[in-house]
């Protein structure tokens, strides 16, 4: 079936000259084959593939079929529908962006295109500044450089959830043949006012809503120019924006990669543009220690996310954070800070402290001492963002009041473990931007106080206990990958283990059958999230595991939480629960 598709797009007027010029150059079959042998999947989110031509590619068809689609639900919607289109440095990212817009020009729906790349956070901000219908951003994260990818979001700015999700790929689907795309040229959709530049206008209201959420400028003035911070945006869309508003806080003591400052889509130091990778602190580290760093921070290629390393002073070294301790740090500071500065509900129970599902139960305790709720939801920020809409629904319901009995809940901070939070509400995303402006006014914060981060890591492990995280991802592309995956997955559901690597299974959750069943007497109760692929095991000791496979790559994701009575034995129960899920799992 693969062959007929692959001929059709060697042969049809549909696809241009070097399309068809890049496919029969190709001899190696299997090769052919995974370009073709399914269409790229437009999922939950949007598209993320490999580029190239083909069906199972990201290229400048794929891109329109899905803009097609998204075009005809929003036509199926409004009459006068606009979509914010942002971008970020990977190869064919700004051809990919003109090619939306042009596609939405032509469907009557006016397309506001950044001038040039932009963070992914901002992408989000400019949808409810323009109160766009919905937004597209043209990015690959954290992928590697092979990789492009192609998000949507709603109106209220988040990434699209149900309904949208499944409505839009309906619409996605329905879109039956490349030739059936409408679009334009851009010179006809810019005199016809259909494409409109965007950029420091937006820049500037984005600036002035993260500047805003600062808590301790005094602290920011009086050590502005003794903290030393080293960043690197990972030839990403970071550079700009960071040390703008680093800049403009006052921060004088500000070091960046040179080798890995400007745009660049084939990240040329870098084998994976993944703050999450220790190798991408390779060159900021070598400059850290040149330097006399206080702190070391990298953001991937569409910053959203924050990688962060810090100096110990008892030792010398630079040692890292997962992103469960960054987030957890960052959300200790916000949360301390508007604690003395009576800033947090009056009913602290009003307050929401939004998390994933496999991130670090260390939230729980952190949650606890504030006297606020933990919400919990399925991995993915597009969760968390989610929430933030239906707690301002639930207040509006309310009469505007916060009411946690009702779900009017006031936002007050939210991460996941893939080192991603979002400070205040200006977005629906997680943003790294305004991520580098918190972390570094704790930093100046806890400097001023004789602290490193590093002595308040280790405060909050003595105050919460001494919790632990890893992640392990086993990559396993093509049909016969996505067919294993399933089938490791299917085999750890029907077998339940008693206990994994020496820890005792408490309770199994099953999120596709919508389950949790206690081990100890057999009950099942039902779970309130959405259903999907995830396995999470319960452990004693406030211990877990989970499995799920992930949404943008061919990979199957083991995560891993302990919590132990000192870090060494916190670490020792860890090895030992990700050996034995791994073995499980062969």
């Amino acid at each position: 079936m693969w062959r007929e598709e692959y001929t059709h797009w060697c042969t049809s007027p549909v696809f241009d000259g070097e399309t068809r010029a890049e496919l029969k150059a190709i001899t190696d079959e299997k090769e052919l084959e995974d370009r073709f042998y399914q269409n790229l999947s437009f999922g939950t989110g949007g598209l993320r593939g490999v580029i190239g031509a083909g069906t199972n590619r990201m290229n400048i068809y794929t891109v329109g079929k899905a803009t097609q689609g998204l075009a005809d639900y929003i036509g199926g919607k409004t009459e006068h529908g606009s979509v914010v289109i942002a971008y970020d440095s990977r190869r064919m990212s700004p051809e990919f962006a003109l090619r939306a817009a042009c596609i939405l020009a032509a469907n009557g729906i006016k397309a506001y295109l950044f001038e040039s790349l932009r963070p992914t956070p901002e992408l989000s901000f400019a949808v409810r500044l323009l109160h766009a219908t919905a937004g597209i951003v043209i990015t690959a994260s954290h992928n590697p450089p092979q990789y492009n990818g192609y998000k949507v979001y709603w109106s209220d700015g988040g990434q699209i959830v149900s309904p949208y999700d499944r409505e839009i790929i309906a619409c996605v689907h329905a879109v039956k043949d490349f030739g059936d795309v409408r679009t334009m040229s851009e010179q006809d959709a810019r005199a016809a006012g259909m494409i409109e530049t965007i950029g420091s206008a937006v820049d500037d209201a984005y600036m002035a809503a993260i500047q805003g959420l600062v808590l301790e400028h005094g602290a920011i003035r009086s050590m502005a120019n003794r903290l030393r911070i080293v960043y690197t945006p990972l030839n990403g869309t970071g550079y700009v924006p960071v040390t703008r508003v680093l800049k403009e806080l006052g921060f004088g003591q500000v070091w960046v990669v040179p080798e890995q400052a400007q745009p660049d889509g084939a990240f040329p130091t870098l084998r994976y543009p993944n703050p999450e990778d220790p190798a991408a602190f390779t060159l900021a580290l070598a400059l850290a220690k040149e330097v006399d760093a206080d702190i070391v921070l990298a953001t991937d290629p569409d910053a959203d996310r924050l990688g962060v390393y810090a100096k110990d002073a008892s030792t010398g070294e630079y040692l890292p954070f997962t992103g469960n301790m960054s987030g957890l740090l960052i959300a200790e500071y916000e949360l301390s800070r508007r604690e003395e500065k009576g800033l947090l509900p009056a009913r602290r129970a009003d307050g929401a402290l939004v998390t994933t599902i496999v991130s670090s139960n260390m939230a729980y305790a952190v949650a606890a001492r504030f006297g606020l709720t933990v919400i919990e939801v399925l991995t993915g920020f597009k969760y968390i963002g989610e929430q933030i809409r239906l707690f301002e629904e639930a207040r509006a319901a309310n009469g505007g009041a916060p009411d946690h009995t009702r779900g009017a809940y006031e936002y007050e901070f939210g991460f996941e473990e893939s080192y991603g939070c979002l400070v205040g509400t200006h977005a629906r995303d997680k943003d790294a931007v305004a991520a580098v402006m918190a972390l570094c006014e704790a930093a100046a914060y806890y400097k001023s106080q004789g602290k490193t981060l590093c002595d308040v890591m280790r405060e909050m492990y003595g105050r919460y206990g001494y919790y632990r995280e890893a992640l392990a991802s086993v990559t396993i592309p093509g049909a016969e990958g996505a067919e294993k995956i399933e089938r490791t997955i299917a085999s750890l559901r029907r077998t339940s283990p008693d206990a994994i690597g020496g820890q005792k299974v408490v309770a199994v959750r099953d999120y596709r059958a919508g389950t949790r069943t206690a081990l100890a007497d057999g009950s099942v109760s039902p779970l309130t999230l959405p259903g999907s692929n995830v396995l999470y095991f319960e452990l004693e000791g406030d211990g877990w595991c989970c499995v799920r496979p992930s949404g943008t790559e061919p990979k199957i994701k083991f995560y891993f939480g302990v919590k132990g009575e000192s870090l060494c034995t916190a670490d020792e129960k860890l090895q030992q629960l990700k050996e034995g899920l791994l073995a499980l799992a062969k």
